[in-house]
């Protein structure tokens, strides 16, 4: 499978997006991994700055469903290590040194993009949609060096319905802020005098080797 014309093709396309159904402990995510590491660092290799935001650039295209939770943890850590040893021999290459929040990122990238659940019925394993981010380049040319980028989360249903959202927009993003009630409103309802109000937010554009820090603001701010 992985010497068919379209999915060699596509390990050397940057971009080019992969979706395991059923990733197991990761042997097909890994090798993809891999072979796009491989032709990022003949591609896109002038410095070591160059190679970890177009590794974590390539990170982002692969994706994963594992229905059984230890194989899910099993194939996180498989690409994670991938993604570190490929890392590692860039940084002795270029005599540098190496980043923790790069690897942080790999980690978050990672741990978003490969989900527990169930791809033929869409859910996870607590019956809730199964979640995916997409990571959009924000601004990007060929002579970019500092890629910037923007995470959209979209469930499988609407992955499948191309669904197409307002860059940044999250799910389940709703954050709860206290708001103080009338003085009197308690004795008519004989309700405490905070309660809770939601506000929707949004991941906002950041460098990709800082996606660890999932920055959100106000979706109407």
């Amino acid at each position: 499978m992985l010497n068919i014309p379209e999915i060699k093709e596509a390990c050397e396309n940057l971009t080019a997006t992969f979706l395991e159904p059923a990733a197991g402990e990761g042997a097909f995510l890994v090798v993809i991994l891999e072979r796009k590491l491989n032709m990022v660092s003949k591609k896109y290799n002038n410095d070591l700055i160059q190679y970890e935001n177009y590794s974590l650039l390539a990170l982002t295209t692969l994706y994963g469903i594992e229905l059984l939770e230890d194989n899910a943890q099993i194939c996180v850590m498989n690409m994670f290590q991938q993604y570190y040893d490929n890392y590692k021999e860039q940084v002795e290459h270029h005599n540098g040194e190496l980043k923790k929040k790069v690897l942080d990122s790999a980690k978050k990238i990672i741990s978003l993009n490969i989900v527990n659940g169930n791809f033929l019925t869409r859910k996870s394993r607590d019956g809730d949609p199964l979640v995916f981010s997409e990571w959009q380049p924000v601004n990007m040319r060929k002579t970019s060096k500092n890629i910037k980028i923007q995470r959209t989360e979209y469930t499988l249903d609407e992955v499948y319905g191309s669904v197409k959202k307002e860059n940044g927009r999250a799910i389940n993003n709703l954050i709860q802020e206290p708001v103080q009630l009338d003085l009197f409103d308690f004795w008519e309802d004989e309700i405490e005098n905070i309660h809770e109000v939601q506000k929707e937010m949004r991941y906002i554009p950041v460098k990709i080797i800082d996606v660890y820090k999932e920055e959100m603001e106000e979706a109407d701010g």
